[in-house]
């Protein structure tokens, strides 16, 4: 989904509105393609995101604070230099472009007054966040572009800004929708009535267009050049309707999200174009609704990028041991045929006096299967007696293999499942904390080397905490060391443990204190052990529960991995509204 110029007109009121006049108190540069301001008035302070990421790219109010890196990087430090203090004066929007300029009245290095800009570009891969100074000169931006990368627009410090090229569209600011009918009946290639419009106007998303079509065609698809007079007029009454809309930004925000509770589209109307496919919900303001469609997935973009190492040692640990395991299962497989190694040699000493020295082969009588004739295959270097040896050797290395093998294939599945399992901690960690926490249990088992540090260890987390309905606690661990903490030693005996059956990941504790849950209780914390898996996505996920007294760690078993009995299993869907509800603040 695609932050359109008519929806950035309405974020641009919103922050018109709440930021005019306020002071730029701190800058923080969490990631290379992120920048968070803390904006201070009289009355209240607040966090202004700034994210160019490629899937990502918006500017919004944000209550999500990432956590920053201990070195501020550069283009960092020099925001906080030029803009520390600054006043935010006005917000401009070329037209319904995807782009906004944030200026400020600053002080220079002599006291001065000057102003800048802050130009935000959500073009996509492109997107980019640039700062001008009152001459319209680059100062910096977060991605500097050279000729290498475009010959057509450069982007480097020194150089006077430009525009992105324009896409020649009507502006709805500036013209009527009886022009747009036109455009649009008179294209020269008869497509789908939203791509005609989206091919005609500027500033709209897919989504946007789609609807109108939906309006106008009452839920059927229609064609540019097939439009009926009354379609035609149909189509004037919604377009100018949604002029009037985006002119007077008189949209609200609404967010468009799956059955199983996943956003899939925003947008400043009210999408009814999906019917009981999904469901649409009306948001306080536009930057909430963008804070919550965008948290998880920037969540998950933020920790995959400064977990790359552990993935990587995961990724290649996973592959070597289902290499292994592949291997050693072939050669269990060979050795299972030990059988006729054995006899071999039987029919070879039964019959020394027959078999001459050179021979490649001999037919014996076997004695095993009614004296039938058996071909046995002789190494014509060795004599009878030397080839009876080998098969018996061989017989012995393939029964020693068999009990061998069969023991290793089952400490590599065993860790193969453990590597398993922090993936899945991996997935779900949500800061920093989490990360050094995983890490260090890898060191601990050999995964990663140890590190010295002189320095204190920083305190372990606390599990996630929840409240059910009943006002029952409900602990949920993070990582598999902690799944162990929680379990073997936070809990008591008649507190009810949960795990998803045979699927990665945490362990859920409701803390009974001597009560006794009800049916409600049971429910939520299953949906919550199951949220909090790599069934996450799925539905009817099985959720095991037992008391804690019936959960317990094999001697040398991985960290997070527990044997449990006296079980029972419910079958529950995740739901991330649920878990948010009853998230202990």
């Amino acid at each position: 989904m695609a932050l359109d110029g008519a929806f950035l007109r309405h974020l641009k009121k919103e922050i018109t509105d709440r930021a005019l006049g306020a002071r730029v108190d701190k800058i923080y540069q969490p990631n290379k393609e992120e920048l968070v301001f803390l904006l201070r008035t009289r009355q209240e302070a607040f966090k202004l995101l700034l994210s160019a990421r490629a899937n990502s790219p918006r500017i919004h109010f944000t209550q999500y604070a990432p956590e920053n890196p201990k070195v501020p990087p550069m283009l960092c430090m020099l925001l906080r230099k030029r803009l520390s203090g600054a006043k935010l004066v006005e917000v401009r929007q070329p037209g319904l472009e995807r782009l906004l300029y944030l200026d400020f009245d600053a002080a220079n290095e002599l006291g001065d007054k000057v102003r800048l800009s802050l130009v935000i570009e959500i073009m996509g891969k492109y997107s980019n966040i640039i700062l001008v100074d009152g001459q319209g000169k680059i100062v910096d931006a977060l991605k500097r572009v050279d000729e290498e990368m475009s010959s057509q627009r450069l982007v480097q410090p020194g150089l006077a800004y430009e525009l992105p090229p324009a896409q020649n569209k009507p502006c709805m600011l500036e013209c009527q929708p009886e022009e747009i009918v036109e455009a649009i009946v008179h294209q020269p290639k008869n497509q789908s009535l939203n791509k005609g419009i989206l091919n005609a106007l500027q500033g709209l998303s897919p989504v946007v267009c789609r609807e109108i079509e939906h309006q106008v065609g009452r839920g059927q698809e229609l064609f540019t050049r097939d439009l009926t007079q009354e379609q035609r007029e149909r189509l004037r009454f919604f377009l100018e309707r949604l002029f009037t809309t985006v002119r007077d930004t008189a949209g609200e925000p609404y967010m468009v999200t799956k059955i199983k509770g996943k956003p899939m589209e925003f947008s400043f109307l009210n999408i009814v174009q999906y019917g009981t496919l999904a469901s649409v919900s009306r948001w306080e303001d536009f930057s909430s609704l963008l804070d919550e469609f965008y948290e998880e997935r920037d969540r998950q973009d933020r920790m995959r990028v400064k977990a790359q190492d552990l993935l990587r040692l995961l990724a290649n640990a996973s592959e070597r041991l289902s290499r292994k395991i592949n291997l050693q299962r072939g050669e269990l497989a060979r050795s299972e045929d030990r059988e006729h190694l054995r006899v071999c040699g039987d029919l070879i000493n039964a019959n020394l006096y027959r078999i001459e020295r050179g021979s490649a082969f001999a037919d014996l009588e076997n004695f095993y299967d009614e004296n039938r004739l058996m071909r046995v295959k002789l190494d014509p270097a060795l004599n009878a007696t030397q080839n009876a040896q080998k098969y018996y050797k061989e017989y012995r290395k393939a029964k020693t293999a068999q009990q061998v093998l069969g023991e290793q294939i089952a400490q590599a599945e065993q860790e193969l499942l453990y590597v398993d399992s922090v993936f899945d901690c991996l997935s779900r960690a949500q800061s920093e904390s989490e990360l050094n926490e995983i890490r260090q249990e890898l060191r601990e088992e050999g995964y990663l080397k140890a590190v010295r540090d002189k320095r204190k260890p920083p305190a372990p987390l606390a599990p996630l905490e929840f409240v059910s309905s009943e006002g029952f606690r409900i602990l949920v661990g993070r990582n598999n060391r902690q799944n162990d903490k929680l379990t073997l030693k936070q809990a008591n005996n008649n507190d009810i443990w949960l795990h998803t059956k045979n699927i990665p990941g945490s362990h859920t504790i409701i803390v009974t204190g001597g009560r006794q849950p009800g049916d409600a209780t049971l429910k939520e914390a299953a949906m919550l052990a199951a949220y909090h898996s790599r069934a996450k996505d799925s539905s009817q996920v099985p959720v095991d529960y037992t008391q804690v007294r019936y959960v317990s760690k094999p001697q040398g078993a991985k960290p997070g991995m527990v044997i449990y009995v006296h079980y029972q299993t419910l079958f529950v869907t995740p739901q991330h509204e649920l878990t948010e509800k009853l998230k202990k603040l």
